[in-house]
């Protein structure tokens, strides 16, 4: 029961933090995905370099977390609070589906302003476009599944 209620908790705290930073906004999402505006802003609109700093700070975040929190030979009693060891993937191989998955992520987010946290986040205030977003989501998991 405690690992669900720290799970809900961190899944609450990483939705207000998308909330907070406007990355539930697709035109903010897509005037930082906008890099033509950084060349000729009259013709494709202004960039948007607000994320940038978002994404930044998330970044640091996360490298000083990996750097503290695996195991290593000088801690190897290293593990997740509330778990026995920690669960790395062991694949390291890039392949046709990961690029090709990559490639229709970058494509959909582009198009939409949406990516899969900021739309679950945003699902009971975004109204009739992130439905749509989100069931289309979880369409593509299910068939993906299967595949």
């Amino acid at each position: 029961m405690l690992k669900i209620l720290v799970a809900a908790l961190a899944g609450g705290m990483f939705a207000a933090g998308l909330v907070l930073s406007g990355m539930v906004l697709p035109a903010k999402v897509q005037g930082f995905l906008n890099l033509g505006g950084l060349w000729d802003p009259q013709r494709f609109g202004p960039w948007d370099a607000s994320l940038a700093f978002v994404m930044g700070g998330a970044l640091l975040v996360t490298l000083l977390a990996f750097a503290v929190t695996p195991p290593t030979p000088r801690h190897p009693a290293r593990k997740p609070w509330l778990a026995t060891a920690f669960q790395l993937p062991t694949r390291k191989d890039i392949d046709t589906r990961l690029v090709l998955g990559a490639a229709l992520f970058g494509v959909g987010w582009g198009l939409a302003g949406y990516c899969p946290g900021p739309a679950l986040a945003s699902v009971l205030t975004g109204g009739g476009a992130v439905a749509v977003f989100v069931a289309a989501m979880l369409a593509g998991m299910a068939i993906a599944k299967r595949f």
